[in-house]
């Protein structure tokens, strides 16, 4: 063998030991970053944005794999978490869901029980109600004083309910009006004792015009009876109220 050939043979020894380095060194990186990264699991992040209070459901979320110890002790791991949950707030497309970020279902307090009626989506909802939300009920009625040729219409707004509970809100509805043409309502569920109960099913069969205002969270105070009921007359006069029976059942 001469100089060349054990030249090349050296070289190829030392290419040999070069290469098993390299690969020593990659499966050294590979196993520190395993090592530090550690097994993944399994969370949910949202796959569409969310409105408060709606209901969270599994078709609204994407499984993702997180290294285990990336994922924050609050985050939802599994979907049993998320039976009969709403959301708190408004969630984003893509955040990572935490269990901070969901409250239960408005529930009944004793004496309460569920009504639903059905509300004007243009007049009564504006997609602005949500379930846990407090709302004042006014319905406008066209009231008939006197008698014979005596007798004269007075148009009244009445506040039927103050801050009722708004324990579900349904899907937009196409219902028929008594002159049989097509508008679109929304069923809205509430919680409310048994004297609400029925100012709602009165003001929902008889009012003119059903109306809720939705009251900003913390301002649900109770409104005077003398501020219940409304007419232009009353304005016209100056009157603080109108003087005719507030409208119960």
């Amino acid at each position: 063998m001469n100089a060349r050939q054990r030249r090349g043979i050296l070289l190829l020894l030392v290419s040999v030991l070069l290469a098993v380095g390299a690969f020593a060194g990659v499966l050294a990186v590979i196993n520190d970053v395993e090592s530090k990264v550690g097994p993944e699991r399994t969370a949910y992040e949202l796959a569409e944005d969310i409105e408060p209070y709606q209901e969270v459901t599994a078709d609204q979320l994407r499984e993702v794999s997180i290294p285990e110890r990336y994922i924050p002790d609050s985050a939802v791991t599994d979907l049993a978490q998320i039976e009969d949950q709403v959301a708190v707030g408004p969630l984003t497309e893509g955040s990572l869901l935490q269990d901070d970020m969901l409250s239960d279902r408005p529930e009944l307090d004793p004496g309460q029980q569920e009504i639903a009626v059905m509300i004007d989506a243009s007049t009564g909802v504006a997609g602005k109600i949500y379930p846990g939300a407090s709302i004042n009920m006014y319905a406008a009625f066209r009231v008939r004083e006197g008698e014979g040729d005596q007798a004269q219409e007075t148009e009244v707004v009445q506040l039927m309910v103050n801050n009722a509970e708004v324990i579900e809100v349904g899907d937009l509805t196409e219902v028929e009006d008594e002159d049989s043409n097509a508008t679109e309502a929304v069923p809205i569920t509430f919680a409310l004792d048994n004297t609400d109960a029925q100012r709602v099913t009165f003001a929902e069969a008889f009012a003119e015009q059903v109306r809720l205002a939705l009251v900003a969270p913390g301002d649900e105070e109770e409104i005077p009876a003398d501020e219940r009921t409304y007419t232009i007359i009353g304005d016209i006069v100056g009157a603080p109220h109108t003087g005719i029976d507030e409208l119960s059942p």
